[in-house]
């Protein structure tokens, strides 16, 4: 659907985007993520042909950049992070004015405005002035807009930026139930909402990027050691240690914290590699008259692995 090809561009004589390759499938819901500054609004615009890159191509179906930009643009919606709407029209006004530039019949006109009320949730607000509206009311209308025209695709830039965490879960869902039917780019950098929502993620950082996998292959990739959490009752600390130190993969065993008020004891077990190792450890329990309250393995959240791969050097 979209590939992107050594895209770069500079302001001056500053890199903002640096030479990015990157292939976005038919039906997909890809997720920029990165700190502030990083080139994700840069590239968005490139991809809505808002910039021109300073060099690299985009190629969108089979539309060059260059030489077919409005033809992209007339199957692409885009929502920049502040939605550009006019405060003082009200929603079905506004609705009507963005349908008549993008060429709808009235008899198309009406019907696609009360497609996008449903979709949007927005019933309850059309006659109602924009101005008035609460900033996660607005997004919605936003977001509208930039589905007027039933694009097949969606670019949507920080569509979540200082929402709160009702309006966030609602256009959240909104936006799932969008990807269903459309391809969907959308620049965050609140980890749980790419996590929730992305069919793939990429995190680019200093005008590179630095990852690309499903939230979890990025974890898989983390590289760090599996950690299983227990907490166990009556059991004696001299036995455990040196009962799970010498199962195969275990590298090392440590209490966590101090006994719990009812004489439970957490403990952190270390172990080699990417092997489960959960089964061994269950089966050296059983074997003694220790009580099992807990068992869980760790595994590197998201955020440690963006936090790795985004800190200054």
């Amino acid at each position: 659907m979209i590939h992107v090809e050594k895209l770069t561009k500079y302001y001056d004589d500053f890199c903002a985007v640096d030479q990015i390759d990157l292939k976005i499938e038919k039906g997909e819901v890809l997720g920029l993520l990165g700190p502030n500054g990083a080139g994700k609004t840069t590239t968005m615009r490139m991809l809505t042909g808002y910039f021109k890159p300073t060099s690299g191509s985009i190629r969108v179906k089979d539309f060059t950049i260059e030489e077919n930009a409005l033809e992209i643009k007339n199957i692409m919606g885009y929502l920049p992070e502040s939605a550009p709407l006019y405060h003082g029209m009200l929603v079905y006004d506004y609705l009507g004015y963005v349908a008549k530039i993008r060429g709808l019949d009235a008899d198309r006109k009406n019907a696609r405005i009360r497609e996008l009320a449903a979709l949007c949730d927005m019933g309850g607000i059309m006659h109602r002035s924009i101005g008035e509206l609460s900033k996660g009311l607005k997004q919605r209308v936003g977001l509208a807009h930039a589905m007027m025209n039933d694009p097949e695709i969606l670019i949507l830039d920080e569509p979540t930026s200082g929402l709160d965490p009702n309006q966030i879960v609602e256009i959240r869902e909104i936006i799932r139930r969008i990807g269903r039917e459309k391809t969907i780019v959308l620049s965050t950098h609140i980890l749980s909402e790419a996590e929730a929502t992305c069919d793939r993620i990429v995190i680019i950082d200093q005008g590179k990027i630095v990852a690309n996998g499903t939230a979890e292959t990025l974890k898989e990739s983390g590289g760090q050691e599996p950690i299983l959490h227990i907490c166990l009752k009556n059991a004696v600390m001299d036995e455990v240690i040196p009962k799970f130190e010498a199962l195969n993969g275990v590298l090392k065993v440590t209490q966590a914290g101090s006994p719990e008020p009812n004489g439970a004891v957490n403990f952190q077990l270390t172990c080699s590699g990417k092997n489960d190792h959960r089964a061994a450890v269950y089966q050296a329990i059983k074997e003694t008259d220790w009580v099992l309250l807990e068992f869980r393995q760790e595994s590197k959240s998201l955020e440690t692995i963006f936090r790795e791969l985004t800190k200054e050097n």
